[in-house]
């Protein structure tokens, strides 16, 4: 037997750090919580994509009265990308989080489900995409979707007769 350890090494930056080249991601994601349809929660998620060609996607949660036929903000964008531009991978996506009248403090990460819709979309296109994970006190940056998956599912891990 052999215990095993697996770490995940990612950035944190403070408000007054952010790096140029994330500001506008960053403000499009904050932008797409005010577009959020959620009023069950009061929990308005808004995503941001980078694609390869320099468009800029957004994305926010649409809840349902129905749960869970509502969507979160990352696969809603994520298949609008997905949709509309095919052939075109995505580099980074930032997610970003505001209730009670203000953006968390803290950083959000995707659900279960979005990451594992993020890690399709990585290995779709064979590209890593970083993450930019926005709160008002911090905001953590990882280089690619496996970190938030380690054991992750993928059609790959399927033994093929």
């Amino acid at each position: 037997m052999r215990k095993l350890t697996y770490e995940t090494v990612f950035t944190e930056y403070l408000p007054d750090e952010i790096p140029a080249e994330y500001v506008e991601l960053i403000e499009e994601a904050k932008r797409q919580t005010q577009k959020a349809y959620a009023i069950y929660s009061n929990f308005q998620v808004g995503a941001a994509l980078l694609l390869e060609n320099g468009k800029i996607i957004g994305g926010n949660n649409q809840e349902n009265a129905a749960s869970p036929s509502g969507i979160c903000a990352e696969r809603t964008a994520v298949f609008y990308a997905n949709s509309q531009y095919p052939d075109v991978p995505i580099k980074a996506i930032a997610i970003a989080a505001y209730t009670n009248s203000d953006f968390i403090s803290s950083p959000i990460s995707p659900c279960g489900s979005c990451r594992q819709v993020l890690l399709e979309t990585e290995n779709r296109y064979g590209k890593d995409i970083q993450l930019i994970l926005y709160g008002k006190k911090r905001i953590y940056v990882l280089n690619k979707v496996r970190q938030l998956l380690p054991f992750s599912f993928d059609g790959n891990s399927l033994e093929r007769k």
